[in-house]
């Protein structure tokens, strides 16, 4: 959009406004063009924060560029849905090792894969799991630690997928061996994502379902509870977000399902 060598200065109001623009006719979501926004803003905030960057001359804020949040697509599975998946068996372990994978991060809470893959036996204590979220270890004053009760069918799948306990530091799942530098973790996890996906999308058009994802995993767990009359307060300290809005963005396709059926019993008549 806008060239290699940026000048800081260059970056007002009405550039945040072109950029945006830029990111709309590319056919981006809003929630794709808020992820962008809120990236450039965490480096003006660096750079104001370094004295680089004064006040008068940052676009974001109130009066100013307020980034607008996207209300989110409809990933969320159904139960019944859910239920097709963890049944699913095309008789190759490569299959049912993925699927077990998908069915964890949705049980664990909707886990990223980035916390799937770091979680360790030590993280296990008095049968629930507690851990962090990368996203947010650093990013935030108050260190929110989730827990996840372990149930029999998680516990079955890290009897089937774990590896040999060989001490408490020994990570639960064979993805990272902790040697791994941060970018070498990084590209594992990755990869580790896109095979978990790949394998799953072809179990989605099997299955006739629409999308499966890890991504979706989250999501339905999400709201699942949810449709089941989980509070949101609930659901959003079980996802570790720092804030109801992003829960509420996670909820969004669950809300307007609710508005749908709300208006069809109006005419049953």
């Amino acid at each position: 959009f806008a060239g290699d060598h940026i000048p800081l200065l260059a970056i007002n109001v009405g550039w945040v406004e072109r950029y945006a623009a830029y990111l709309r006719e590319e056919g981006k979501a809003q929630t794709t063009i808020a992820i962008h926004l809120r990236t450039l803003r965490a480096v003006l905030n660096t750079a104001k924060r370094d004295g680089i960057l004064k006040e008068a001359q940052y676009p974001f804020g109130r009066g100013r560029y307020e980034i607008q949040e996207g209300e989110g697509r409809k990933m969320a599975l159904t139960l019944e849905q859910i239920g097709k998946i963890a049944r699913y068996d095309d008789g190759t372990d490569t299959t049912a090792k993925y699927r077990d994978y998908w069915l964890f991060l949705y049980l664990c809470n909707g886990i990223n894969v980035a916390d799937f893959v770091r979680l360790r036996y030590s993280d296990i204590v008095d049968g629930e799991i507690r851990f962090v979220r990368q996203k947010t270890a650093r990013t935030t004053k108050t260190v929110k630690e989730i827990r996840v009760i372990v149930t029999e069918p998680m516990r079955q799948i890290i009897e089937r997928r774990g590896q040999p306990r060989i001490s408490a530091d020994t990570f639960i799942f064979p993805v990272l061996t902790g040697k791994e530098t941060d970018t070498e973790r990084k590209l594992k996890t990755q990869y580790f994502t896109r095979a978990i996906n790949r394998r799953m999308s072809e179990v989605a058009e099997r299955l006739g379902i629409n999308h499966i994802s890890t991504y979706t995993a989250r999501h339905s767990f999400a709201t699942v509870l949810k449709r089941s009359g989980a509070n949101i307060s609930y659901i959003s300290e079980s996802l570790g977000h720092q804030d109801l809005k992003t829960t509420e963005n996670y909820l969004a396709s669950f809300e307007r399902e609710e508005r749908q059926k709300n208006a069809e019993l109006l005419t049953k008549f």
